[in-house]
């Protein structure tokens, strides 16, 4: 399978790119880019060719599959264009920014037989896997409590996650990761009971803020984020027996042996998982998704899912 590349963001030559590598199944084919030394940049590092227009790349009748990390925005335009070319679709996240534009993409992925795949890498990286484990075996005994957050101090000026236009704000960016686990966790039974969002004065956008959510089974997951916070970046699982705490839940890179903290009303122990490669098997799963692209797949309704909720939360939630 040949991809392209719709644009010179830094997520794709620092991450995605050295993940696609270890890919044999899938061949780099080039990046689109109307600024040609950026493209440069792609070229001298990983090959393939340099298109002046992402037009240019989605007529590549080569390419099978295309990898979107444009600004939040523009995502349903490139993803519709993509789509509409005859091409697999790998989006980053937010897959778009409302439940209606996500609607009318899996819609048109359907009718063409096209597989998509939003890139929340963590959920695939095995420290995920020994938290359901954990969870599910009763290590930790009845869970009463989930709490996520994800927040990183502010970025510099210019950032798109401050603009409204590109489809900045705080939920947007890091807020939609600790949803995302919330529903993982949480399963699709999961909905929003309470949310705020806080965009101070001076600002467009939203820059941080929180969320409760509860299953059916009345499992409750706080969340919180920010993007003018100071950085975390942690999972906390509270049960009757012990306290389990993820602090590299979402970030934890290829070179990352991330830490389990487990906590009883006596003892602190903890333990060190094996590093592994998140945005690798990230790209093994929309592989995955290629092949039984025309299947009905869980995945895809996840994506509907949590693009409603994100969806809910920015036009009922409560902001101020």
């Amino acid at each position: 399978m040949k991809l392209g590349i719709l644009g010179t963001a830094d997520i794709a030559y620092r991450r995605f790119l050295p993940a696609l590598s270890k890919c044999p199944e899938v061949i780099y084919a080039g990046v689109a880019s109307r600024t040609p030394e950026k493209g440069k940049k792609f070229q001298e590092s990983y090959g393939g060719k340099i298109y002046g227009s992402y037009d240019a790349l989605l007529a590549d009748e080569n390419i099978d599959a295309v990898y979107v990390p444009l600004p939040p925005a523009l995502h349903f335009e490139w993803g519709k264009k993509v789509l509409n070319a005859g091409k697999h679709l790998l989006m980053e996240k937010p897959f778009t920014t409302s439940i209606q534009e996500t609607e009318q993409l899996l819609k048109l992925a359907a009718e063409k037989s096209l597989a998509v795949h939003e890139n929340y890498m963590f959920l695939y990286h095995r420290q995920l896997a020994k938290i359901k484990e954990m969870i599910a075996d009763g290590s930790l005994g009845e869970i009463r409590l989930y709490r996520m957050s994800f927040g990183f101090p502010m970025r510099e000026q210019g950032d798109f996650r401050y603009n409204k236009e590109l489809g900045g704000g705080a939920l947007l960016d890091c807020g939609g990761y600790p949803v995302r686990l919330a529903l993982e966790l949480l399963g699709d039974t999961a909905k929003v009971v309470q949310s705020k969002l806080v965009q101070p004065e001076g600002f467009k956008v939203d820059l941080y803020g929180s969320a409760v959510m509860e299953n059916d089974a009345g499992e409750v997951a706080q969340i919180s984020f920010g993007m003018d916070n100071a950085y975390q970046c942690q999972l906390e699982v509270w049960g009757s027996k012990a306290t389990l705490i993820a602090p590299r839940i979402f970030t934890a890179g290829d070179g990352v042996k991330p830490t389990l903290i487990l906590r009883t009303s006596f003892e602190e122990s903890k333990m060190e998982l094996e590093a592994d490669d998140q945005f690798l098997h990230s790209i093994q799963q929309f592989v995955s998704r290629v092949k039984a692209a025309e299947k009905a797949d869980s995945t895809v309704m996840r994506i509907r899912y949590h693009s409603g909720i994100m969806t809910e939360m920015l036009e009922g939630g409560d902001l101020k």
